[in-house]
C-alpha cells in the first residue's frame, strides 16, 4: 500500500533528525537553523511563484512575498555594507553560475584556485566555469604556506601575462583569508574581472571577523547561506557596482539560472538575516576561535594538523592529513561508524588523481559553534577524534553522551519561542 510506503519515509525522516541529534557534526559545509526558521518553514511560501522583483512581479498575489524579499535584500546590504544585493538563487552554486555566465567569456582564460589547493570543482571543467569556457588556469601556490596560500607574486606576473578574463577566488577548502587587495590593481590594470566566492565564509565575512573582499577590490561577492552563515540553503550575491552595471548579474540570476526563487526558503531567511544581525558578530568570532582551539588540541593530541607555520586556521576549518592511519576515505568513514561526521579531502601536494581517496581530513566547527560547545568542548573533540583515529577505540558511546547535552541552537531568539 502506498501509505505503507509513506509511513516508512516518514520513519526514515525520523532516523535522520534522531541520528544527526547523536552525532558531533564537522561537515564544513553544512549548519543547522535555529528553532524559530525551522517552524516558518513548510508555510504557504512554498506553494508559491513569483518571478522578477519585488513590486514588478509576473505574477499577482505576491504581496506578502514581496515584503519578505524586500526585507531580506536590504537586510543582506546592511549586513554586507554593499549597495547591491540579489537574495534571488536558491543555492550558492546557482548564484555562481549567474556571475560566471557574465564574466566568463570563452575566448580569454579565467584563473581559479586549484581543486588540490582548494578550489571548488564549479569552478573547473566538470563544473559551472566550465560550461562556458574550457581555457582555465589554477592560480599558483605558496610553497612556502604548504600550497595553502596564494603565491602572490607569481599570481600578479601570470595575471600580467595571461590577462585573463576574470579571476575567481574563494575556495572550499580555506584556511586563510585570499589576496584580494594585492590582485585587485592588476585586475584593473588589465580589466580582469575579480570574483569572490565567499560560499564557505560568507558568515565569517558577515560577522566582521575574516575580510571584507568588496572594500579590498572583488567587484562581485557571491555567497551560501548555510555554511557559516546559519540560514536555510539558498545563495546571495552582493556587491557595490552601479545599478546599470549590476543589472547583467541581476539578468544572469532571472531569467538565467533560475525562474521562481524558492520562496519558503526565503521566506524562512527573513528570520535568519535577523538572527545574524543579533549574534553574527558574537557567533562568527567563536567559530574562528574554536577553529583554533580544536586545531591546536588535535596536535596535542599527535594528529598532523596542516598549516601549523601559519597558525592552522584563520577560518572555521582544520585541515588534518590521515595519511599514515589509512587515508581520508577509510578514516572518514570509521569516524562516522562513530557519530563523528567529516568529509575526506584532498591536500595541495597531492595528484588529482586521489580525489577519491585523498590524504586528508576538512573538519569544519560552525555546527557545533552553534550548539553552544567552546574552548573545553573542541578539546573533549579532539580526544573523541584521536581515540578514534590514532587508538582505534570505539568511541560512539561516549560520542552520543557527549553531544546529549548540546541539543539547543543558541545565537538565536528561540529563547522564549
Amino acid at each position: 500500500m502506498s501509505l505503507n510506503k509513506v509511513q516508512e519515509i516518514e520513519r526514515t525522516i525520523d532516523a535522520q533528525n534522531q541520528w544527526r541529534s547523536h552525532c558531533i557534526n564537522l561537515i564544513a559545509s553544512e549548519n543547522v537553523v535555529s528553532g524559530r526558521v525551522r517552524k516558518a518553514l513548510g508555510s504557504d511560501f512554498g506553494h508559491r511563484y513569483a518571478e522578477g522583483h519585488p513590486g514588478a512581479r509576473y505574477y499577482e498575489g505576491t504581496k506578502y512575498i514581496d515584503e519578505l524579499e524586500a526585507h531580506v535584500q536590504a537586510s543582506v546590504k546592511e549586513i554586507f555594507g554593499c549597495e547591491q544585493a540579489d537574495v534571488r538563487a536558491y543555492s550558492g552554486n546557482v548564484a555562481n553560475e549567474a556571475v560566471f555566465s557574465r564574466i566568463v567569456k570563452a575566448d580569454r582564460p579565467v584563473m581559479v584556485n586549484s581543486t588540490p589547493g582548494g578550489g571548488h570543482i564549479s569552478h573547473h571543467k566538470l563544473g559551472s566555469v566550465g560550461k562556458f569556457s574550457k581555457n582555465i588556469v589554477d592560480l599558483p601556490r605558496d610553497e612556502s604556506k604548504a600550497g595553502y596560500a596564494m603565491d602572490v607574486p607569481k599570481a600578479v606576473e601570470m595575471i600580467e601575462e595571461i590577462k585573463p578574463a576574470a579571476v575567481i577566488l574563494g575556495k572550499s577548502m580555506i584556511l586563510l583569508p585570499e589576496p584580494v587587495a594585492e590582485l585587485a590593481d592588476v585586475c584593473r590594470k588589465h580589466d580582469v574581472f575579480l570574483h569572490y566566492d565567499a560560499a564557505h565564509v560568507f558568515g565569517l565575512i558577515a560577522g566582521g571577523q575574516f575580510q571584507k573582499p568588496l572594500d579590498e577590490g572583488a567587484l562581485i561577492m557571491s555567497g551560501s547561506t548555510h555554511k557559516t552563515f546559519f540560514g536555510t540553503q539558498r545563495g546571495v550575491i552582493c556587491s557595490n557596482l552601479s545599478d546599470e552595471d549590476f543589472r547583467r548579474f541581476d539578468r544572469g540570476v532571472f531569467p538565467g539560472s533560475t525562474s521562481n526563487h524558492h520562496l519558503d526558503t526565503l521566506a524562512s531567511m527573513a528570520i535568519v538575516v535577523e538572527e545574524f544581525k543579533a549574534f553574527g558578530k558574537d557567533y562568527a568570532k567563536a567559530v574562528i576561535d574554536n577553529a583554533k582551539h580544536l586545531a591546536h588540541a588535535l596536535k596535542a593530541e599527535g594528529m598532523d594538523v596542516q598549516g601549523e607555520m601559519f597558525g592552522f586556521t584563520e577560518s572555521h576549518q582544520v585541515i588534518v592529513s590521515v595519511k599514515e592511519q589509512g587515508g581520508g576515505k577509510d578514516v572518514s568513514r570509521k569516524m562516522n561508524d562513530n557519530n563523528i561526521v567529516c568529509n575526506m579531502n584532498m591536500l595541495p601536494h597531492e595528484p588529482r588523481k586521489n580525489a577519491t581517496n585523498p590524504e586528508g581530513l576538512r573538519l569544519g566547527v560552525q555546527e557545533m559553534t552553534r550548539f553552544g560547545m567552546g574552548e573545553a568542548e573542541m578539546k573533549t573533540i579532539a580526544k573523541l577524534i584521536a581515540d578514534c583515529v590514532m587508538r582505534d577505540k570505539n568511541v560512539k558511546g561516549d560520542v552520543e553522551a557527549f553531544r546529549n547535552d548540546f541539543q539547543v541552537v543558541k545565537y538565536s531568539f528561540d529563547e522564549g519561542a
